[in-house]
């Protein structure tokens, strides 16, 4: 019996050359990711570890630190998590921390720089560390105490999990993106319908799909409980790291008789764009069914580790240029790094944002988890392109966040209720 692509990473990362779904290996990390809210507790831990030896961290290179959450610090606490990176990142000579004013949200900022490659092993500190298996890699999220210990060692436990294979067909319509395929995606398994498996992702539209979707499908493989999300590396994929660096990296695939817990196909010719209603990402319909229900926002979020990039800001200064927010609607808009930023500037999307009325904020992770830059007040609801939708995430515990993407999140804030641009 043949392997997946999962299996493979992480049978050639550990001693355990026979091992495949379902065995307990200690696998060598490539990479691992902390951020302001958990790189503290992972820096007690790895103090605790080398206490009283020479230790130092396992490789200076191969350890990512960014203060994105909270960040720009928006209070004494935040400032107080922020300067502990500073420090640990000064007193260890870590290369790969990003101060704020380069910083960026996390999982925008990562591949920009080149700092996850297909085949890697890969962890973080941070539920969607899973963006990058949009690159090929294993990529998941571990708690800070995982990763203080793979700090100092370079090491983390894992259970090589079971895959599932998700098979897209047929021919996406406009409006149509990444953030709308895993919504339905979610929609039909559930939240918990791929628990602690690897969410394989592959089809005919896979083929076609940009990076900017494909980071925003693997992004939200941990919304359907999944381990790891995983698109076997392509030509897209091989377009974009040469365009962004040229390095070396080693590929893995599928075998074609690799073992499945379960084999799901999606026919995709008629699928709309979609929404998760509050109060779980699986709760997701089709615009035309929401747009029925007249839904009206006080807020529209446009941005996030999930939908960030500059192809998401292109659709949206489509959609906005010439027309105004709704005068009820506060619009944030907040482009994933510095470099997506800038870009958007050079081709006049800033000022399209600007001109319809919208906030133009500096890369943060912000609202998404009810940090700063858009919290809402009991009774407001909110639409946005983030990855949850849960109780109080965005602000109050009697708020709404409805999720979708960009361009139904741009025709939202100029209508003032969930629509589509094909209604507008």
């Amino acid at each position: 019996m043949g392997l997946t692509i999962t299996e493979k990473i992480l049978r050639d990362h550990s001693n355990e050359k026979n091992a495949s779904a379902g065995d307990f290996i200690l696998a060598n990390i490539d990479k691992c990711l902390a951020n302001d809210i958990t790189a503290p507790i992972a820096i007690n831990v790895f103090k605790e570890i080398i206490e009283g030896t020479d230790r130092d961290v396992f490789d200076k290179k191969k350890i990512i630190l960014t203060p994105d959450h909270f960040a720009p610090n928006k209070d004494v606490a935040s400032a107080e998590q922020c300067k502990v990176l500073r420090e640990f990142a000064h007193e260890y000579n870590i290369e790969n921390y990003f101060e704020q004013g380069r910083v960026g949200i996390e999982h925008c900022l990562i591949p920009e720089k080149g700092l996850a490659l297909p085949g890697e092993v890969f962890i973080g500190a941070d539920s969607h560390t899973c963006t990058y298996g949009a690159l090929g890699a294993f990529s998941t999220g571990v708690g800070s105490t995982d990763l203080g210990v793979a700090m100092a060692l370079g090491k983390c436990w894992f259970k090589i999990p079971q895959s599932i294979k998700f098979i897209y067909s047929g021919r996406m319509k406009e409006h149509v993106s990444g953030k709308d395929l895993i919504l339905h995606t979610i929609g039909q398994i559930g939240v918990d319908g791929a628990t602690y498996k690897a969410m394989e992702f592959t089809g005919e539209i896979i083929d076609h799909l940009s990076m900017a979707s494909r980071f925003t499908m693997c992004n939200m493989a941990i919304e359907a409980g999944g381990k790891n999300g995983i698109i076997p590396p392509d030509r897209i994929t091989e377009a974009y790291l040469n365009e962004k660096h040229k390095v070396n990296y080693k590929k893995y695939i599928s075998d074609k008789d690799a073992d499945y817990f379960d084999i799901i196909e999606f026919e995709c010719s008629d699928l709309e764009p979609q929404v998760s209603l509050p109060h779980l990402p699986e709760n997701a319909k089709p615009i035309s069914e929401v747009d029925a229900m007249r839904i009206e926002i006080d807020q529209s979020v446009i941005g996030s580790c999930t939908n960030g990039r500059l192809e998401d800001l292109r659709v949206v200064a489509k959609i906005l240029k010439g027309k105004k927010i709704a005068p009820k609607v506060r619009c944030i808009l907040i482009p994933g790094t510095p470099e997506i930023y800038l870009d958007a500037l050079k081709e006049g999307l800033i000022e399209i944002f600007l001109n319809a009325g919208a906030i133009v904020s500096t890369p943060t992770c912000g609202p998404c988890l009810g940090g700063f830059m858009g919290i809402l007040a009991a009774g407001e609801r909110a639409i946005s392109t983030t990855n949850r939708n849960f109780v109080g995430r965005m602000g109050h515990v009697k708020s709404e966040v409805y999720l979708s993407g960009p361009a139904i999140a741009a025709a939202s804030a100029i209508k003032g209720y969930i629509t589509s641009p094909d209604y507008i």
